[in-house]
């Protein structure tokens, strides 16, 4: 009675056992054909007795059900199908990942273009002149929170650039002065110490102008070596700086120093011409006039086409001018006017110029002296380098007068004549009243040889000596306005003269 009871209770544990089996393989089952259906569709008789055969009471409790394991061969089957359930969310999230990181790729390269373009547009404007635009250009790329340092460099230099061309030198040096605080090291920072000095030196700020320009010489030696023709070139540039702040501070000796030195460097021809001649300038300036005029001829000889030729020139004539040697300055005038034209041509604003004021005041200073032969060549000169009324009538007129004191009424004439034709019946402003001069010009000569042959005619055939006109320098185009004639009459009165720079004098004619 009890063994049979054992018996039953190990059939009914077995069969327990087996029917939990049979569940967990099922459950495994569905789970895997919900995810991914199997090919084929599982087969369960191998889990089908539910009772043991009749003979197994004799033997005890049969371990067939542990045997074949019907669990795990069910439950090994859909295996595949959940790792490839797993896989597919991994293939989704790399995906996603690449769309996310191209999307974040596109919206940099946006930003960036955005800053590109707002950089260019502040240039493009600060070009044009209008500066409240570029410079609220320059500010949103300094404002955006997703610009690089790069880009806020290129910002602040901008903007320093705009606030100079500007004229706002005080604003353009703060942001100068920032730029090289923050980023000492950069290598753009030499060429923020080098505006920093102009901007500080048109501010009138000499001494800390030239430290900024020492301090682009020292930041050279620190920066690398692969760029080192441009630092070389910023460190050369730093010292034309130098020497011509100290020109500008009207510390001539310093200046002509440096300049010297300059000529010694191995630099480009347009440069050390530059230094010759801003050496020889200087000693003008300082009061050595045979220096000046040394240094200024060896220029001429060495660089006939320099740019600076024509002021070369004006200064070597005013200083031998100043050292009473009036042939020589006479000379270096008649060589200014007469320059060949392939010369001026190259830049001919700059010639014309010079050839003005250096004829002008040399034939001025010739007239009030007495030099009137020397005074005539050079107003002959200057009536050659234009074509405009508004030049060459006050020169007639000049030369005309010229010819009165040389004792040649008529060729006086003929110049007085010709300014009143070109004036024609209605005149404009600017020749009115240099037509009325030569009308009065006209008149007195007439009276004159009216008077010498009334007075010949009373006391005999008497030579009458030629009377010198009244003296009266050049008159420029820019004198005219100031003219102010009086009436014409027979009878000699004092007449308005040009007088040198525009202004004007009354001269007594004999």
């Amino acid at each position: 009675m009890t063994r049979r009871r054992f018996l039953s209770s190990r059939r009914a544990f077995a069969c327990a056992w087996l029917a939990f089996a049979l569940f967990t393989s099922a459950q495994a089952g569905l789970k895997g054909a919900e995810s991914h259906p199997p090919s084929a569709p599982a087969t369960p008789a191998t889990a089908s007795p539910a009772k043991p055969p009749a003979h197994a009471a004799d033997h005890g409790p049969t371990p067939a059900p542990e045997a074949k394991a019907p669990a795990p061969a069910a439950a090994a089957h859909p295996e595949p199908a959940a790792a490839k359930s797993e896989a597919k969310p991994d293939a989704h999230a790399a995906e996603a990942a690449a769309e996310a990181q191209a999307a974040k790729s596109a919206k940099r390269k946006r930003t960036t273009d955005e800053i590109g373009g707002l950089l260019a547009l502040g240039a493009n404007l600060a070009e044009r002149g209008d500066y409240s635009a570029a410079e609220i250009a320059y500010h949103q790329v300094l404002d955006s929170l997703k610009v690089s340092q790069t880009d806020v460099k290129s910002a602040l230099l901008g903007l320093a650039r705009m606030f100079r061309r500007q004229g706002a030198s005080t604003k353009a040096a703060a942001i100068y002065e920032r730029y090289i605080k923050e980023y000492p090291t950069d290598e753009r920072t030499p060429d923020a110490l080098l505006e920093l000095g102009r901007t500080l030196r048109e501010l009138g700020v000499y001494k800390t102008a030239v430290a900024r320009f020492y301090s682009v010489i020292n930041s050279t030696l620190k920066l690398p070596g692969d760029g080192f023709d441009r630092y070389q070139l910023l460190a050369r540039t730093a010292q034309f700086e130098i020497a011509e702040t100290y020109f500008q501070a009207g510390d001539f000796a310093e200046a002509n120093k440096f300049f010297t030195r300059l000529r010694l460097l191995d630099l480009a021809p347009v440069d050390r011409a530059r230094a010759h001649f801003k050496a020889g300038y200087a000693l003008k300036l300082q009061g050595d006039l045979d220096g000046a005029i040394n240094t200024l001829r060896a220029y001429v000889e060495q660089w006939p086409e320099d740019e600076n030729i024509p002021e070369a020139r004006y200064l070597m004539a005013i200083s031998l001018r100043e050292l009473k040697r009036p042939q020589e300055a006479f000379a270096q005038t008649l060589e200014l006017l007469r320059t060949e034209k392939a010369r001026i041509d190259a830049d001919p604003k700059r010639w014309a110029y010079w050839q003005r004021r250096t004829g002008n005041q040399l034939a001025n200073d010739f007239f009030e002296t007495g030099d009137t032969l020397n005074a005539r060549a050079i107003y002959a000169g200057l009536l050659a380098i234009s074509t405009e009324n508004a030049w060459r009538l006050p020169i007639t007129y000049q030369l005309g007068l010229c010819d009165e004191r040389l004792g040649h009424p008529d060729r006086a004439r003929v110049s007085y004549q010709a300014i009143i034709d070109a004036a024609g019946k209605n005149p404009g402003s600017d020749v009115t009243e240099l037509a009325t001069m030569a009308q009065w010009r006209l008149d007195h000569i007439d009276w004159r040889e009216r008077t010498s042959g009334q007075i010949s005619s009373y006391f005999g055939s008497v030579p009458t000596p030629p009377e010198p006109a009244a003296p009266a320098p050049a008159a420029s185009p820019a004198s005219l306005d100031a003219i102010k004639p009086g009436p014409v009459s027979a009878a000699p009165r004092p007449a308005p003269t040009p007088a040198p720079g525009g202004a004007m004098k009354t001269a007594a004619t004999p």
